[in-house]
């Protein structure tokens, strides 16, 4: 049931009070995935609520996570009992996935950090491209990863990317697209309405 005090909230921002387990994104791929019904009708993440109205929601069973730890390189810029940051070269995927299935930075996480094994996603919370290197976060702990998803979520994370183009870019401008699965070589990502929101500047 959305809270009478929601009144005039997007759906979408209502949701993320109402399901403080589930990220942001994670919530808006089942609301386009037509998961959650809102008074018996799917509703738009960009709705804006009356109150009172009641909701429905079918959470996906996970399946359990078996990756194996594998012994690869790592190489560690910071490090504490809450969090490690990594440094991940070009050509490392970071989740194993399609056409990935091993040999990731997730499968060496848990080779250095076994407890890392107890935590969703052997606690990797954002990734960089397979041919993007730069520095990850990586969660030790649960209350680590609750709290990097509500920073990453909420922007006070601020990350700082660096190109090196051909030719000559056109100055300003924004992409905002969903990023997904390319539907026929699914080592690719592409723009597509099933995949997460991206905002590039």
């Amino acid at each position: 049931m959305i809270p009478v005090d929601a009144a005039g909230q997007r759906l979408d921002k209502v949701l993320a009070s109402l399901f403080p387990p589930y990220s942001r994104s994670q919530l808006q791929s089942w609301l386009r995935e037509g998961r959650m019904t809102m008074e018996g009708s799917i509703p738009s993440q960009r709705q804006i609520v009356r109150g009172g109205e009641r909701l429905h929601l079918l959470v996906p069973k996970e399946a359990p996570q078996e990756w194996q730890p594998q012994s690869l390189p790592l190489q560690v810029v910071y490090e504490d009992s809450e969090i490690v940051v990594i440094d991940k070269p070009a050509g490392l995927v970071v989740h194993p996935g399609a056409g990935n299935p091993d040999a990731t930075l997730a499968n060496t996480i848990l080779h250095h950090y076994p407890e890392n094994r107890m935590l969703a996603r052997a606690g990797i919370v954002h990734r960089l491209d397979k041919g993007t290197t730069g520095l990850l976060v990586v969660a030790r702990t649960e209350s680590a990863r609750q709290k990097l998803i509500e920073d990453l979520e909420a922007r006070t994370i601020h990350r700082h990317y660096l190109a090196l183009v051909h030719g000559r870019p056109v100055a300003g401008g924004k992409v905002d697209e969903p990023i997904g699965r390319h539907l026929k070589d699914r080592r690719r990502m592409a723009v597509s309405n099933k995949g997460k929101p991206a905002v590039t500047h």
